[in-house]
């Protein structure tokens, strides 16, 4: 690793710009970590000389993550105060990277999507429709500025602030010996965060019943009274295994849960 590294303002707006294409790129591998990646590409190409080191930080961010666009600097602010850390640290855990972001991805994305999609942009579009349907041409106009003036103006503040918040702090922990603690604290949230989005986006259910009448007991019934959420659990767990075991590609898998879904349904064994 290169030593007494600084990022200078020119990467941080580098980055900032990149942020723009945060959702150009979205898979359903990763989400964004595309873009995450290439938003840290002037971070990673100006705190590292050395091609390995390059290649094992760009590895890093190209890990799943996924939050709201416009908050998403906040989190790359970080994600460049830890890496200026390690490019300067030979004993920086950089396990910690990757835990700090999976960390806060979800809490920011609850926040985001409330503020800049379900508040911000419907206020814009209350305005600009208003405006329109008189056929006032300051409708779309308006739509526009208060929608990306108050976003896009987060967006950069959260960038300086991410790094600044990132930097100052992690340098006091460095100093206090608490970035273990850290590290452990933020990988038990990261993996509610996972463990929370398993149970909201993942749903299996089984029609089929048991009895009748009101005493009829559906045999979706009987898994979550064993946990609620056990078969979404399992099969998370199931495709996981796929994944990194049995190196199955991710399209043959979504093919897979069609094929699946499909069946399951016309049996009646799967229902919605």
């Amino acid at each position: 690793m290169t030593t007494s590294n600084k990022l200078t303002k020119k990467e941080l707006n580098q980055v900032f710009w990149r942020s723009f294409g945060m959702e150009w790129d979205w898979n359903y591998e990763r989400q964004m970590n595309m873009a995450y990646c290439y938003c840290m590409l002037p971070v990673i190409k100006k705190l590292y000389s050395n091609k390995e080191d390059q290649i094992a930080a760009m590895q890093r961010h190209l890990e799943f993550f996924n939050t709201t666009p416009q908050l998403s600097t906040l989190i790359l602010g970080i994600s460049a105060a830890m890496e200026e850390s390690n490019a300067n640290d030979s004993n920086f855990d950089t396990e910690s990277i990757n835990s700090v972001k999976v960390s806060l991805m979800g809490p920011l994305a609850g926040i985001g999507d409330s503020f800049i999609w379900g508040t911000l942009r419907i206020i814009a579009t209350g305005v600009g429709l208003s405006l329109a349907n008189q056929g006032n041409i300051l409708g779309p106009i308006l739509f526009l500025l208060i929608f990306n003036i108050p976003a896009q103006g987060l967006r950069y503040y959260l960038m300086n602030a991410g790094y600044k918040l990132g930097s100052g702090f992690l340098a006091k922990i460095q100093e206090n010996g608490l970035m273990s603690k850290l590290t452990y604290a933020a990988s038990v949230l990261g993996l509610m965060v996972v463990g929370g989005m398993t149970a909201e986006n993942v749903s299996i259910k089984f029609p089929l019943a048991f009895g009748s009448g009101d005493e009829a007991t559906t045999l979706n019934d009987v898994f979550n009274n064993i946990m609620p959420g056990l078969m979404p659990l399992l099969f998370t767990l199931l495709v996981y295994y796929l994944l990194k075991k049995k190196n199955i590609k991710t399209t043959t898998l979504l093919l897979l849960c069609v094929a699946i879904g499909l069946i399951g349904s016309f049996f009646g064994i799967l229902g919605c």
